[in-house]
């Protein structure tokens, strides 16, 4: 006895998996997918089934499921190869229910808001409650002018560097008001958009801002070739690399967290891993620039008088995020403790990060990492304290080798982080160790030149003042 079913919509796929031919809910599931008649099948769990009926030259008779943008789909496809799979398949629909997705939650949106908006930034500036500027990070050459103004510039607001539309008004405006402004930057040919991440409990912006320029082009489209010489990872590609590489991260978050459309849940997965292919490859570019920098026989740092106990507690600031998401505390040196030494604020900063991230990435959940100040002679001294899993005698003699990764795979390390701060703090007379036992923790000591009149300052007793580490 043959049994009849009732087809909702119908389709039919060519030899390479185009949707030559679709009916009815077919047909708008395939347009709210992004496809259209004559492109790639655009629903992934259809598509697979396809790809599978063709090859294999079977006929199949599965479920698939969909998002639509508002619901999630679940249907029934009957599918049926034409001449073995050579001339396509033949698509059949049997059932088909829509259920409403729940409303995104609007903190998860946001967040991922955050992290396209990373990942695009080629300019990344700390700023206080008040939007003026701490500090700034960039590699690209057109904002050489921008990033020099505004360390120049410490202590004021951001948008008296840039040109933007709201000038005109009062400021400061409020940060909401500036996310997504757009601006033009003295020194770059290039447009750039600006984001604000805001940063503290309760009222957003009450710790201060994390700000990201990301341009509208790259700057090959401004800057022309390479230089007709050989070369170098450090100056010339670096920034080159960093580019791609960042619109590939941001683009598979987007892709994964379906900002961009309705996917099926096995390819937000496959997003979410070239995401994170592409962090690992980020972070191996820029300590491959920092190896040949600090490898250079110019290698040499600028020395000035800084507080170490300020660079560790805006360390602490940079990856209080990422330690929050591991369950882990960081405990910077107290407000109003301080350490005046003799070193590169931008060098001290890079490697406190670098030892910083090391303790939340190897330290358990629920654990702390301290940060603490000591002087011993005429050595300044901070050192990174964790509660993992501790280190082998063995082991503390080769961590700071080239490559070193202490058999540990899978963690995107590169191996070259401690290898490259060691390097940096004996650039600046100073150097990096390590103490540790199994079971106990690790402990990274940075030793750099004690500022020369730091322990007469001291002596002076109460009422006495330590002079600011920007004097």
């Amino acid at each position: 006895m043959n049994v009849k079913t009732d087809h909702i919509a119908k389709g039919r796929s060519d030899e390479a998996d185009r949707l030559t031919e679709a009916t009815g809910v077919l047909a708008q599931l395939n347009r709210d997918c992004g496809g259209s008649i004559g492109s790639t099948i655009a629903i992934p769990g259809l598509l697979s089934l396809v790809e599978k009926a063709r090859s294999y030259g079977l006929k199949l008779a599965r479920q698939f499921e969909a998002i639509d943008g508002e619901n999630r789909i679940t249907a029934w496809a009957e599918i049926t190869p034409v001449d073995g799979g050579k001339g396509g398949c033949e698509i059949a629909i049997a059932s088909w229910q829509a259920e409403q997705l729940p409303p995104e939650n609007e903190i998860d949106a946001e967040r991922r808001r955050i992290e396209v908006n990373r990942h695009l930034a080629e300019c990344t500036a700390r700023l206080d409650a008040n939007q003026s500027i701490l500090s700034v990070e960039t590699e690209a050459p057109d904002l050489e002018e921008f990033r020099s103004r505004s360390l120049a510039a410490v202590g004021q607001s951001w948008t008296t560097l840039v040109d933007m539309p709201t000038k005109d008004y009062q400021q400061p405006l409020h940060w909401r008001l500036l996310d997504g402004a757009e601006c033009t930057i003295p020194g770059s040919k290039r447009q750039w958009t600006a984001h604000l991440e805001p940063l503290g409990k309760g009222e957003p912006g009450s710790a201060g801002f994390v700000l990201y320029l990301a341009a509208s082009t790259p700057l090959s489209e401004h800057s022309g070739d390479l230089q007709a010489d050989t070369p170098s990872l450090g100056k010339d590609l670096t920034p080159v690399l960093r580019q791609p590489i960042n619109r590939i991260i941001a683009n598979a978050e987007t892709i994964r967290t379906k900002l961009a459309g309705p996917l099926a849940e096995e390819y937000s997965q496959y997003a979410a891993d070239i995401a994170s292919a592409g962090q690992h490859l980020l972070a191996l570019v820029d300590d491959l620039s920092d190896l040949e920098i600090v490898e250079s026989d110019d290698f040499v740092t600028a020395p000035d008088r800084i507080d170490l106990a300020d660079v560790a507690r805006r360390a602490c600031g940079i990856l209080g995020v990422r330690a929050q998401e591991r369950g882990i505390t960081l405990v910077p040196p107290v407000e109003g403790e301080s350490q005046l030494a003799i070193a590169e604020f931008r060098r001290v900063l890079q490697i406190l990060l670098n030892l910083v991230g090391n303790a939340i990435r190897y330290s358990p959940e629920d654990s702390q990492v301290w940060l603490r100040l000591d002087q011993i002679g005429s050595r300044a001294l901070i050192t990174v304290a964790d509660q993992g899993h501790g280190l082998e005698e063995d082991q503390q003699a080769r961590v700071f080798e080239k490559f070193e990764r202490l058999g540990r795979s899978g963690d995107g390390g590169s191996g070259l982080g401690l290898y490259i701060s060691r390097r940096i703090a004996r650039a600046m007379d100073g150097d990096l160790t390590v103490e540790s036992a199994p079971g106990l923790g690790a402990r990274f000591t940075l030793s750099v030149p004690a500022a020369e009149d730091l322990r007469s300052e001291r002596r002076d007793g109460p009422g006495s003042t330590v002079p600011d580490a920007d004097s």
